[in-house]
């Protein structure tokens, strides 16, 4: 018995050490393949108004007896052909298309990382879209790094640059760096119970400096500009480098405010920018959004008149990357989470 119990000890550590070296080969085959493929992903387009008009037809077809479905048909049949009809006409009359919405979905982690498929999306729809066009921009974030979220603000304002109306629509969450991309809008519409604001910033970093001084190990900190590092993880921080450090994150709060102000200018700044959040009424009476409204109801209202369609871009994934998934589930246990949380060493400035 005590045999087979270290056999099954033994049979255990060296599928841990073989799982793990597996592991490692697929991450360093996994970035030299991604490297050497120059098509990352594809864009993927659907058509919302087919997709609504499908879910319809399918619920009449059970809930209406046939008599009621046949004549609802008939209806529909009837409306398409006018609706023909008048598209037709409207060449013939030199008038432009049926106006068209482009839906984008965000889902912002720590560092934003989706605006690596925002800026492609983005790209895709500006080569197609005009002035009597729409962008809709599902986005849901609590906030993050600095520098991920105004890149993806700055990918957001491509949009307005072009001339083309950009709505972005908040269903759960747009916080801190999530609502500095909503205030690019022309219009925020947001569920009731979404939570919108925090415009402060935040930044925060562990000191082990004594303990390291207790157990006689020295930390050489070298550096050359006298800001060059202000607060550190391992070296003793002095009140110059605290003073220095909340100076910095001061000035990215004022330059933040100032976002704010300059895209919603109707937007008392100095009552909002406290770092407090508000759920969506409470958003609106502070002019933090312009209408409470969830995203799918926007969708539906619109596919009256306009034809919708949901842009995504698809990340190809090699042989590597798949393998790497299967094996990472397999010593995980569960499924990959799409957040990743900061590594760095040094701190960083959070706008939440």
């Amino acid at each position: 018995m005590e045999f087979l119990i270290e056999y099954g000890l033994f049979l255990a550590k060296s599928v841990t050490i073989l799982v793990s070296v597996l592991v490692v080969i697929v991450v360093i085959f996994g970035s030299t393949q991604r490297q050497k493929d120059p098509d990352a992903g594809h864009i993927e387009v659907k058509n919302l108004n087919d997709s609504l008009h499908g879910i319809t037809h399918s619920l009449k077809s059970i809930v209406l007896n046939p008599e009621l479905l046949k004549q609802d048909t008939k209806e529909e049949k009837k409306k398409e052909k006018e609706k023909q009809k008048t598209q037709k006409k409207d060449v013939k009359q030199g008038e432009g298309p049926k106006p068209r919405m482009f839906v984008v979905d965000f889902v912002g982690d720590v560092q934003a990382s989706e605006v690596v498929n925002l800026r492609e999306e983005i790209t895709a729809i500006l080569s197609v879209a005009e002035e009597q066009d729409e962008v809709l921009v599902r986005l849901e974030s609590p906030g993050g790094v600095v520098h991920g979220y105004g890149l993806a603000a700055s990918q957001l304002q491509r949009i307005r640059n072009k001339s083309v109306p950009l709505t972005v629509a908040v269903d759960k969450v747009a916080a801190s760096g999530g609502y500095m991309m909503a205030c690019i809008a022309n219009k925020i519409i947001a569920a009731p119970f979404s939570l919108l604001g925090s415009i402060g910033v935040v930044a925060q970093i562990p000191n082990f400096h004594r303990i390291l001084k207790k157990n006689d190990i020295d930390v050489e900190i070298l550096t050359a500009g006298e800001y060059k590092r202000t607060l550190t993880l391992f070296g003793e921080n002095t009140d110059k480098a605290r003073e220095k450090f909340v100076d910095d994150l001061e000035d990215v709060h004022e330059l933040f405010k100032d976002f704010v102000s300059d895209n919603r200018p109707q937007v008392d700044i100095e009552k909002v920018a406290t770092g407090e959040a508000w759920f969506g009424k409470r958003a609106l009476e502070r002019d933090l959004v312009d209408e409470l409204k969830t995203s799918d109801e926007y969708i539906v209202e619109c596919c009256a008149d306009r034809d919708v369609f949901l842009v995504k871009y698809v990340v190809h994934k090699n042989k590597m990357d798949k393998l790497f998934e299967r094996v990472t589930r397999l010593w995980m246990g569960g499924t990959l989470s799409r957040q990743a949380m900061p590594q760095q060493a040094l701190p960083n400035q959070f706008i939440q």
